[in-house]
This record gives structure tokens, C-alpha cells and sequence, in this order.
């Protein structure tokens, strides 16, 4: 049963983080924090894990490359703070509202609350990337070698896994030109 709960969470971070790469939120870190778990299981979410989880710190460390991107990233947060107080206490609609009131800010307090979450965790990991990153760019491009290095060991595993595919699918050509009357090799 924790398996299960497990892998279903594991799911859901994946596809919500897949949607926050687009919307607000932290997608990376989703997708990572998905993938994490499912890697508990599954070789495939092991082998990405590593890759995304240095793309999230290179996305990281830009975010923070001067003071324009650290003030567009910190509004950009406080923006979503904001709409995340408006949804949580859902004001009545305005007059100027054209469709029923019902429309007004669906999903409720709820979304309030996790747009709130996500504008927090923005916050945090802005600040981790400015006391990790700013004014170090040694940890940049120590950053940059590592995705190098897991790129390349993820170029060698699909070739060989490319070549196993091809001398399988070679001998089972081999097998099935066979005569019925010949020995096998």
C-alpha cells in the first residue's frame, strides 16, 4: 500500500510540476521532488533524476545573474503572493464583473492558499540562490561541468542501449531467415 501512495504521489509532482513549468509555481523542483520517488522504483526516474535535478540548480543560479533578473523573479513571486491573498479571501465580485458571480475567482480559498505556497518556495529558492550563487561563479561553472559530464553519461547509456536493440533485432532476422532444415548457430 505505501508503494502505491508513494508512486501516486510521485506521479501527481511530475504532471503538476510539468504544468508549473507553464504556470506559477516550481516546476523543476516538482518534477524532481516526483521523480525522486519514483526512482525509488523505477530505473528510468533514476536515471533522469540527476539531470534534472542539475538543470533546476542551473535555472537556479541565472535567476540570480544580476539584479534585473532578481527583481523581475521577486516580483514575479510578490505577484503571485498577491493573487494568492486576493483568492484566499475571496472578495465579493465587483459590479464591473460581466459573467455570474459564481465565476469570480474559481477553485476558492484553496487556490489562494497554494498560489501562497508556491509564491513562498519562489521566495526561499531566491534566496538560496542568491547566497549560493551570486558573486560565485566558480559554483556556475562547476555547475555547467556536471551537466556536461551527466549529459554525456546519458548519451553513452542510449547508444549502448541503441546497440543491444540493434544486434537483437539483427539475430532475430537472422533466426526467422533461417531454413526449418538448418542448425541453429
Amino acid at each position: 500500500m505505501k508503494r502505491l501512495l508513494l508512486e501516486i504521489l510521485g506521479w501527481v509532482l511530475v504532471v503538476a510540476g510539468i504544468g508549473a513549468l507553464v504556470l506559477p509555481g516550481p516546476g523543476l523542483l516538482m518534477v524532481f521532488g516526483g521523480l525522486a520517488l519514483l526512482s525509488q522504483q523505477y530505473e528510468w526516474a533514476e536515471r533522469r533524476l540527476e539531470p534534472i535535478r542539475l538543470r533546476a540548480l542551473r535555472t537556479t543560479a541565472q535567476s540570480v545573474a544580476n539584479w534585473w533578473t532578481i527583481a523581475f523573479s521577486v516580483s514575479g513571486a510578490l505577484i503571485i503572493i498577491g493573487f494568492g491573498l486576493l483568492w484566499t479571501f475571496s472578495p465579493p465580485a465587483p459590479h464591473w464583473w460581466p459573467l455570474a458571480a459564481s465565476y469570480w475567482l474559481l477553485g476558492g480559498p484553496w487556490t489562494g492558499v497554494t498560489l501562497l505556497i508556491s509564491g513562498a518556495i519562489a521566495l526561499a529558492l531566491i534566496v538560496y540562490a542568491i547566497r549560493r550563487f551570486r558573486g560565485h561563479p566558480e559554483e556556475l561553472a562547476e555547475l555547467e561541468e556536471e551537466i556536461d559530464e551527466a549529459d554525456e553519461e546519458y548519451h553513452e547509456f542510449h547508444d549502448e542501449r541503441e546497440r543491444q536493440g540493434a544486434e537483437w533485432r539483427e539475430r532475430r532476422r537472422a533466426s526467422r531467415d533461417r531454413r526449418p532444415d538448418e542448425e541453429p548457430r
